[in-house]
């Protein structure tokens, strides 16, 4: 584990009403006379300044989210201001890796982490807080941490716009071979094969949430047709870009000539698409996932994809993060697929990330978070 400086640890040190702070006798750094130092010689009376400082050098925070890491911006002089003691590895992170990191922290800021029932329970007593960064919370045993009393901080509404943009690229590029293409042209050959457009076909949008909308108005300004299937709907949206509303999966299967997934996984989502109804789609059907791989069967669009009946998927995310190398879509000609990059932008990454680092900042300092999934 990296360790970042930070300032002097004090094993004990609480908060006074009256802006003082004491220290207890705990595994202190210098001898004690006769074994014991009673509390009452150690009360140093300080500003409500350096209380806080010393509150916040106690604070320990996990980092294993690579694109905060990874990406220059504000957010990590923001975490830097804080006076956390932040100690870094490079997630995501499987059980076996946080269930030995577990119980040495304060804080989880975290991505993709295996934050499994077992994990949450070794982390206690210390763990106060987990903070998201980014919106996915399927790694996260949202109910154990309820039960278990932690808060589970996140960010909505930051990466919508990043993820829609990029779900559009990953449909262009399976209908117009881009990748292909270039490989074919780095490669030196001149191999010119001819793709598809998207205008006037029908794009079935699963999940209207901020990003389904968001893909919905690129979709819109390229001509497609728009149908739309999930549990939420906003009317006036919908009415505007003239999306009508499918009440039954099979139809939008049936109807649609390209799928664009962005519900969120789970126990009801997983295999939604499934062997039972794959194929009501269209021959030359595209699918884009840029939700969780977990929400299509592998085995069902393993075989669709090698007979032929869909002409491409194209995916951001895949059941296995990152994919062995015998992963049943690595090296299918007629498959896309990104390493889990659609929120990964300058922008969207510092958004993300700052907005992380203020929900740890305001929970810490005993305010509400900008959003948090559960009730404690």
């Amino acid at each position: 584990m990296n360790r970042e400086p930070s300032i002097p640890f004090f094993p004990a040190v609480e908060m006074m009403t009256q802006g003082c702070v004491t220290i207890s006798n705990g595994d202190l750094p210098f001898p004690q006379p006769g074994g014991k130092l009673e509390v009452s010689h150690l009360e140093v009376a300080l500003n409500r300044e350096t209380a806080q400082i010393l509150a916040r050098s106690m604070t320990r925070v996990l980092l294993s989210t690579t694109s905060f890491q990874d990406t220059p911006g504000i957010h990590h002089e923001m975490l830097a201001a804080t006076g956390y003691e932040i100690v870094r590895e490079r997630g995501p992170l499987p059980e076996s890796k946080m269930l030995e990191l577990a119980g040495q922290f304060d804080a989880y800021l975290c991505g993709d982490d295996a934050l499994t029932r077992a994990v949450i329970a070794k982390s206690l007593p210390r763990l106060k807080v987990i903070s998201k960064y980014g919106i996915g919370l399927d790694k996260i045993d949202v109910s154990a941490a309820t039960e278990l009393k932690v808060p589970v901080l996140f960010t909505p509404g930051v990466n919508h716009t990043t993820v829609a943009e990029h779900c559009f690229a990953l449909l262009l590029a399976a209908v117009r071979n881009l990748v292909v293409e270039a490989n074919h042209t780095a490669a030196g050959r001149w191999t010119r094969i001819t793709g598809h457009e998207v205008c006037g076909k029908t794009l079935a949008i699963v999940g209207f949430g901020r990003i389904g909308k968001e893909v919905a108005v690129r979709a819109h300004a390229f001509g497609l047709k728009l149908i739309g299937y999930g549990n939420y709907w906003d009317e006036d949206f919908a009415r505007w870009y003239g999306i009508e509303r499918v009440t039954h999966f099979d139809d939008a299967l049936r109807r649609a000539d390209f799928v664009s997934l962005h519900t969120k996984l789970t126990p009801a989502t997983k295999h939604l698409i499934n062997a039972g109804n794959i194929r009501l789609l269209k021959k030359g059907a595209v699918i884009v996932n840029c939700a969780r791989g977990e929400i299509i069967e592998l085995s069902a669009l393993v075989e669709v994809l090698k007979s032929g009946h869909l002409l491409a998927y194209a995916a951001d995310v895949l059941d296995q993060e990152p994919p062995p190398p015998n992963h049943p879509l690595l090296g299918l000609p007629n498959v896309v697929i990104t390493p889990h990059i659609g929120s990964r932008t300058h922008e969207s990454v510092q958004r993300q990330a700052s907005c992380a680092v203020e929900n740890l900042t305001l929970f810490f300092a005993g305010r509400k978070p900008i959003a948090q999934a559960n009730e404690i």
